[in-house]
């Protein structure tokens, strides 16, 4: 690759350009490893829930951006993502849903 150097500069443009999501998501990842090793979960919980943490975190960066608000909130909000688990995430997601659309789950 050394004797490529666009495709260095592509890298680097992407990353650039997406960076405030990698983080997001990177810290995401990294929360929910220490929260799950500090409260004592199992290795399986640590290998299955910090990575879906880190990509809910990358989805979820994006979300300041629909609301006019910078797009550094959204490494906040993968952070949260990370420090609250998949789980709160979802039930607090489905609450809001639920709100919003007027009517209980129809899954419970």
């Amino acid at each position: 690759m050394p004797d490529r150097p666009e495709t260095w500069a592509f890298f680097a443009a992407w990353m650039e350009q997406h960076f405030p999501a990698l983080y997001a998501g990177g810290l995401a990842l990294l929360i929910a490893a220490w929260r799950i090793i500090y409260s004592g979960g199992r290795l399986r919980q640590l290998v299955l829930e910090a990575p879906l943490c880190g990509l809910l975190g990358v989805g979820v960066s994006y979300g300041p951006a629909l609301i006019g608000a910078p797009p550094e909130a959204g490494v906040f909000l993968g952070s949260m993502v990370g420090l609250f688990g998949v789980e709160a995430s979802r039930a607090a997601a489905q609450r809001i849903m639920s709100s919003r659309l007027g009517g209980e789950d129809e899954a419970r």
